[in-house]
């Protein structure tokens, strides 16, 4: 899968992309990740990216100008993918949205900056505007690296383990259960029996049950629309004030 990010500032993805995981599936030729300079499709001899808003207000606009030129040249190589703006407007980026994404053969990623990006450019090339949240980056670098990261566990072989991104918090519509490690016992903190007994059954239903209770004290929200059975609500119902890992 291919990522294409349009960027005032591509040498803040030298870092987060080349390491780790996302490294590993470039050489692997998983994904691709290029970046484009927005500035170099600007026309004037000061390589200008942004201007000041008609109607007045604070702050300055990203112009359509040089935006329209890197989308398209862009484009061009890439007919098929599709182009997403960061932006406080957008639709909150979520698990869901990331395994959508990651079934694109390859998306645009136009960082926004300054008060926000020409409507024209919305209008006329934007497939999807993406926030991470209710708050507001200095730009959409930082906002374009959480969604190549997301997408990427997506991607098959990125993560190695077949199916290892469809075990996260979310993925199910519910918060990821405790997990443990060696030694079984730290500082008279053990870990629960269950984990312990080689009964893949019992474990699977302690997993299940200590996202139920995860969920429900930490984001009781997600309940409401995630798919229980009626046998795991009456457990809540009967459990009700219970927390931590059993």
């Amino acid at each position: 899968m291919t990522f294409d990010i349009l960027t005032l500032f591509p040498g803040m993805f030298d870092g987060p992309l080349t390491e780790s995981i996302l490294k590993r599936a470039a050489e692997s030729g998983l994904i691709s990740v290029r970046c484009h300079n927005i500035r170099d499709y600007a026309k004037d001899k000061h390589r200008s990216a942004d201007d000041a808003p008609y109607g007045g207000g604070t702050g300055m606009i990203m112009k359509v100008e040089p935006l329209a030129g890197c989308i398209e040249a862009v484009k061009e190589e890439r007919p098929r993918s599709k182009v997403v703006l960061t932006s406080p407007r957008g639709r909150t980026f979520s698990q869901e949205l990331a395994r959508e994404f990651a079934d694109e053969p390859g998306l645009i990623i136009i960082c926004g900056r300054y008060e926000g990006v020409d409507e024209r450019v919305s209008s006329l090339y934007v497939d999807h505007e993406i926030s991470l949240g209710d708050f507001v980056l200095t730009g959409g670098e930082l906002a374009a690296m959480v969604i190549v990261d997301a997408v990427s566990r997506f991607i098959p072989g990125v993560l190695g383990g077949a199916g290892a991104a469809h075990t996260d918090s979310f993925s199910d519509g519910l918060l990821e259960y405790p997990q443990y490690t060696r030694p079984p016992d730290f500082r008279g903190m053990t870990v629960p029996a269950p984990l312990l007994s080689g009964n893949h059954a019992e474990i699977a239903r302690w997993r299940r049950e200590q996202s139920l209770l995860k969920s429900r004290r930490v984001r009781p929200d997600l309940l409401a629309s995630a798919p229980l059975t009626e046998k795991e609500r009456r457990w809540l119902a009967n459990s009700e004030g219970e927390g931590g890992a059993q």
